[in-house]
């Protein structure tokens, strides 16, 4: 593979453009003050807005917020099943290992779908964290279901792990980060 430098790889009427759209939006910040003074340096010189007053107790107080957790646990969900998508096309498999593959997916499905209800059921918004007695409790209840989805998955993995060749092995071996994504390290394929 070889590679280009950027200039020749990019039509000239592409440099234009790029370049035009890097001075609008230069101009962009003095436009969008609509102060009705066009003098730069007077824009410069304007009074940055006041920081909002310290909470009551005067300590500093960030405000949080809100968290979904049955976003997050959907997006878990949707990672599992893109990254289930990437390895059935990464691993190039044969037509004798796709009958393993498809039970493999059925159950990863399968559990998806258990996953799914169990995330529809968490609250959409918390503004406050729970106390340690109900985070426990949350903690416990996620450790649970996820040995019951590694249970439920392992037998179709293991014997769809069975056919593949020393080759989809490493691909099926390498380090993967949180949710099934790959780490990012340099090196290796991204």
């Amino acid at each position: 593979m070889s590679f280009r430098p950027l200039m020749f790889a990019v039509p000239a009427t592409a440099v234009f453009s790029l370049v035009a759209a890097a001075g609008l939006a230069w101009m962009s910040p003095a436009a969008a003050l609509d102060s009705g003074s066009d003098d730069p340096l007077e824009m410069a010189q304007a009074t940055p807005p006041a920081a909002p007053p310290p909470a009551a107790g005067g300590q500093e107080r960030r405000e949080r917020a809100a968290f979904n957790p049955k976003a997050f646990c959907l997006d878990r969900v949707a990672h599992r099943a893109g990254a289930r998508a990437y390895l059935k096309v990464r691993l190039e498999l044969k037509p004798e290992q796709m009958t393993t593959w498809n039970a493999f997916a059925k159950a990863a499905d399968d559990a998806d779908v258990k996953e799914t209800t169990r995330c529809n059921a968490l609250p959409t918004d918390m503004k406050e964290r729970p106390n340690f007695v109900d985070r426990l409790g949350r903690e416990e209840d996620f450790m649970k279901a996820r040995i019951e989805r590694i249970e439920a998955v392992k037998p179709t993995l293991l014997a769809f792990y069975n056919t593949l060749s020393p080759e989809q092995k490493v691909v099926l071996d390498r380090p993967r980060g949180m949710m099934g994504r790959e780490g990012h390290h340099h090196g290796g394929p991204r």
